[in-house]
């Protein structure tokens, strides 16, 4: 396999289980890098993409990174430590180069702006704008993604979003360390603002509002224009998204003869009405945040007080999560993740369709790990929508400089004469 014009490449740092990168490459980014320091996401990362047909370029040419984003160096200095992007030499032939890459992507950590945290922004040690703001200016790719929580839009936040914002663009703001106001010079890029998407707005059953940020290199966007991704429908409910996963975790049970039938066909009963009376309601039966936790705070369940009160009108138990459907069946838990007067508890699967996985897409070690990577994830399908709206200009970017540089009287698409190398051009890597 050669390199190939089509192919718009993309490096993405605190990738988590793959929730952003899903999106993206649904969107028709490939994948260079997956950097993430949690273990159990890691391995989530690489097992499915070890295994999915669909990953298959990226199983040969993308470094699933586990370590510190702090650590990552995929341009090191001349003469210092090779490159953390190793296998992706194979495809282009040689190291990556500053300008190369087509978009950098990071979720970077919630809780510094999170109200669920202490909003300590800046001063919270997990705060890794800087280090992405760093990458940008390292890498120089021709577009930057964002995404985080609601809050960094608060108020209070406004001084550290006018400093990105100058990094990226240029502009005056204060420095986040010294407290000095600077004109910084910026890094060529146009920010086109940050954008708070619901995912409910794109088929996820769930309101998970994301602020999403999006910088565009200034040579690339020139006279293009970036447009955010509309809502593409009415919200996906509860029940339209559970219902059959629901079905098949009663079903051993309804088999059965006697009281354990009984009780399962009403848990299941009360279950379905619930969550469908609550399509009436305000929220049109769409679930709330799902809360992952960290590794310091929260276990295993599904959010705080106010978010248990949103789960068990829609007849789930929100206090813990429940053992996969063989899990149950083997341990014969039931009583507690199935026949719960306050409803089922949610299994790991049925978390990850609330939060837009693909069916097939699995997750590694034990329940509560497994849990957190999906109710810390990024929805795939809000991640999609974005990418096709930077994908659109990056491609358009490409046709507009194709025709400014092909020879006289030659269009786009058509051969150039034999007399040019243009062809042998055409094969090198647009990334």
């Amino acid at each position: 396999m050669g390199p190939s014009h089509d192919v718009l490449t993309s490096i993405e740092i605190c990738a988590g289980a793959g929730g952003q990168a899903i999106g993206l490459h649904q969107a028709g980014f490939k994948h260079l890098a997956l950097v993430e320091i949690d273990p159990h996401a890691v391995e989530t990362l690489r097992e499915n993409i070890g295994c999915l047909e669909e990953w298959s370029w990226e199983r040969k040419y993308c470094d699933v990174i586990s370590g510190d984003v702090n650590n990552f160096s995929p341009i090191p200095p001349e003469g210092g430590r090779e490159s953390d992007v190793k296998k992706f030499q194979e495809y282009l032939g040689k190291p990556l180069a500053r300008g190369d890459l087509d978009l950098l992507a990071g979720g970077v950590p919630c809780p510094p702006f999170s109200h669920a945290g202490k909003q300590l922004g800046k001063d919270d040690e997990r705060d890794l704008f800087p280090r992405i703001l760093e990458l940008a200016d390292e890498l120089h790719p021709k577009a930057v993604m964002i995404e985080n929580v609601r809050g960094i839009r608060d108020a209070k936040f406004e001084e550290y979003r006018t400093y990105i914002k100058a990094r990226l663009e240029g502009g005056l703001a204060k420095h986040p360390i010294t407290g000095v106001e600077e004109d910084f010079k910026g890094l060529g890029y146009k920010v086109c603002k940050w954008e708070v998407l619901e995912a409910s707005d794109f088929g996820v059953p769930q309101l998970r509002p994301r602020a999403v940020l999006v910088a565009i290199r200034e040579d690339v966007l020139a006279d293009t224009d970036f447009v955010w991704p509309a809502a593409t429908g009415n919200p996906k409910s509860v029940f339209q998204a559970l219902e059959q996963s629901m079905s098949l975790r009663y079903a051993p049970y309804l088999k059965m003869n006697g009281d354990v039938a009984r009780l399962a066909e009403a848990r299941l009963s009360q279950w379905k009405e619930k969550a469908q009376r609550a399509e009436s309601k305000k929220d049109s039966g769409v679930a709330p945040t799902l809360v992952g936790g960290s590794k310091k705070h929260g276990g295993a369940d599904l959010g705080p007080s106010r978010a248990k009160a949103a789960w068990a009108l829609l007849g789930v138990s929100g206090v813990g999560v429940a053992n996969s459907h063989d899990e149950s069946v083997k341990r014969q838990s039931q009583d507690r993740d199935l026949f719960r007067e306050a409803g089922p508890m949610l299994t790991v699967a049925q978390a990850a369709i609330i939060q837009g996985f693909p069916a097939d897409w699995k997750f590694s070690g034990g329940k509560t790990a497994q849990y957190r990577q999906v109710g810390n994830a990024f929805p795939p399908p809000v991640a999609a929508a974005v990418g096709k709206a930077i994908a659109d200009v990056l491609r358009a970017a490409h046709e507009r400089d194709s025709r400014k540089s092909a020879p006289d009287g030659v269009l786009l698409g058509q051969p150039a004469p034999t007399c040019t190398d243009s062809a042998h051009n055409g094969e090198r890597a647009r990334v």
